[in-house]
This record gives structure tokens, sequence and C-alpha cells, in this order.
């Protein structure tokens, strides 16, 4: 029996946290599910896609950002970098892989680097409206550029045939809530209110929701049923803003149901992470997005600008949005229905429900004459 013939290797490399490992993992099942196999390159705190895909061997590699730090963290980390770029030279000359995927994230630049210094063809995933500067330094070099949204800042001159709008991968059982159609409230009904926003939008969110219920009307406050995301630590207090009002709200820290309450919401409140704009719009509900300060390029304002100015969502900046204001904005959307039904079929109509199949088929399109597409035995 002559032995088995290795499948085509495909290197991901993508930085620690769930906003760039996630569309890294979706995109792995896909590739897997077509025979080929699947390698991860990210760096120490990255936990990898844990018992999900336990075919994919996961390597760490020294790394470091350097976009606001101090001299001596910036000089440390580069060093990092450095040892970074070494550590995947070695990894690229002993893995072979066909394309190099990079999902943005310091992480991702040791690797993707070294594949394009080793001539292999690489691909970047950027997932928010303003390129983020691991994929900007990688830029130049690369083969073809994944977009989430049809306009991304820093990305405006690269050449028509280098760049393709994909979306960004979100969970199969978010999509299919898009094959639901959007129920609409109706003016005198029960009204879901869905807040959510990761520990940072939480605290905020914890803070500003129960003020801003405050501020409406005694009839709207009747219909209101609230679910909220509430930090573990502040549970208590904010439960208590609710009862003073006569609420009766859920709060957790983490909701593993997601995809059903946002089958039934009415309207979110949440962040604007490129995830969480992903998720709106291959789901199709409308949501009123508080982006985060101070991001790094402010890439939360301008995914929530995407999204709005197409009519799919409205904004809030945090700065300027007090309990007063965002009160007045709920409740014209809360008597206004045709508008929350609007908005939910432009954030429809923007969704990327094959996101994962469209950036397995740039990576086949840049796989090497002869690359093997499923494992096999002769004989």
């Amino acid at each position: 029996m002559s032995p088995a013939i290795q499948a085509t290797r495909i290197l991901l490399a993508a930085g620690g946290t769930g906003g760039h490992l996630f569309p890294a993992e979706a995109l792995a099942h896909e590739l897997i599910n077509r025979g080929l196999a699947v390698d991860l390159v990210t760096d120490e705190r990255g936990q990898g896609f844990g018992d999900k895909l336990p075919q994919v061997a996961v390597h760490r590699i020294a790394a470091g950002g350097v976009a606001g730090k101090g001299i001596g963290t910036r000089l440390q980390n580069m060093a990092r970098l450095g040892l970074g770029y070494l550590q995947s030279r070695r990894l690229i000359k002993r893995l072979k892989p066909g394309v190099a995927v990079g999902f943005g994230g310091y992480p991702s630049v040791p690797p993707l680097l070294a594949a394009q210094h080793a001539g292999v063809s690489t691909l970047l995933h950027e997932q928010n409206a303003v390129a983020g500067r691991a994929n900007r330094f990688l830029l130049k070099r690369a083969n073809k550029v994944a977009t989430s949204f049809a306009k991304v800042k820093f990305l405006d001159q690269l050449p028509a045939d280098r760049r393709a709008l994909t979306g960004n991968p979100v969970r199969p059982d978010i999509a299919a809530i898009a094959n639901q159609p959007y129920a609409a409230p109706t003016t005198d009904g029960s009204f879901n209110l869905l807040v959510v926003g990761g520990s940072q939008g939480a605290r905020v969110f914890g803070e500003l929701m129960p003020p801003t219920i405050a501020f409406l009307s005694a009839d709207l406050r009747a219909r209101i049923k609230l679910t909220q995301q509430c930090r573990a630590e502040d549970l208590d207090k904010v439960a208590a803003e609710y009862r003073k009002q006569g609420l009766a709200v859920e709060l957790q820290p983490f909701f593993r149901d997601i995809p059903a309450r946002l089958a039934t919401t009415h309207l979110l409140v949440s962040r604007a992470g490129a995830s969480t704009v992903a998720e709106l719009t291959a789901a199709g509900r409308p949501a009123v997005m508080v982006p985060l300060p101070n991001s790094i390029d402010d890439h939360q304002a301008a995914n929530a600008a995407a999204l709005a100015e197409a009519g799919g969502g409205w904004i809030a900046p945090q700065k300027e949005f007090d309990a007063a204001k965002l009160a007045g904005l709920l409740t014209d959307l809360i008597t206004h229905p045709a508008k929350l039904a609007a908005a939910a079929d432009v954030a429809r109509r923007l969704g990327h429900r094959d996101a994962a199949m469209a950036l397995a088929d740039l990576v086949i399109g840049l796989l090497p004459a002869g690359a093997v597409l499923q494992h096999s035995e002769k004989n």
C-alpha cells in the first residue's frame, strides 16, 4: 500500500481575540469540508479553536502590539515581532502551505510576511470598515484582500482584481434567522428590547439603560420586555435600578442562546464591532449602535456608519448621547414600527450569509497547480 497522499495545507493566522479568530474558525470548517488540511498560527494568548476543530494544529509565536504603546513597550514588542518572524519562517519551511490567510491582529504579521517572502500566495481578510494596521502593513504584497464592507478606509486605491467583498462569517444559527421574517411590533403590544455589548459595553449599558428606560413614558415602559447583558459584579445594582421602575428584566453576564433571542427581538442596543455588525446584517435585525469610543482608528464608528447610512440601523455616539437623548430615540422607534421594519429589511439585504464559502472560494483560486483537495489512499 502506498502512503496516504497528503492534502494541501492552508495556513491561517489571526490575533488572539474573538473578532479575528471567529472568521478564521469559520473558514477552517469550510476548508476542511473541502478536503484541505488547516493550521492556525496565533500568539501565546490565542486559545485557538478549542475542542471545535481538534484536527487543526495550533502554532504559537511571539508577537506584540505597537499602536498606542509607550516607547519601551513598542521596542520590546517590535523585538517580539522579529522573533515571531523567524519562528514563522521555520514554520513555513516545514509546513509548505499552499496559501496563507491573515485575519488581522499583530500575530498575523510575522507568518503572513514570512509566507510572502517565501513566495506563498496570501489572502487577507478585513473584518472592519477601517483596515487594521496589520493588514495595511501586509497589503502591498497580498494577492487578494477580502472585505466585510463595500467601502473600507485605506483600501480605496486597491485594484479591483485584488479585492473581493465576501462579508464576515457568522454562525450558521445566526444566518438562519434571516429565513424568519422580521415581525414588527404592534403599536400597543409588547416590545422586545435586547441589550448586548461585551465586557466594556455591558458596563456602559448597565449605567446608561436604567435611566434611559426611566425617561420613557409609563405606557411605553409597561410594554417593554428587556433582556440585557450585564457584568456579574453589576447585576444586583442594575437589577435594583430596574425594580424601582417596576420593570421586570432579564439580566445575565453572558447569553448562550443569542440566536434564539435575536430571532424574536424587535430592536437591539449594541456595540458596533465587526462580528456584531455582521450578525445584525446576517440576521436582518435593526439596532441602535453605540460604538466603542477610542477604538483603534475608530473602526467601530466606521462599522456603525456603514450600516446606519444605508438605513439599517441608528448610531448613538457614547460621548454625545445621554439617557434623555437615547430615550427620545427609543420612543420614536417604538412608536413607529414601520421604521424598524424598514431598517430590518435593509440590514438583511446587506448581510453576507455565505461569507465562509466565499472566502474558501478565494483560497481555492489561489492554490498552486497540483494542489491536493482531498485525502486519499492508493494501493
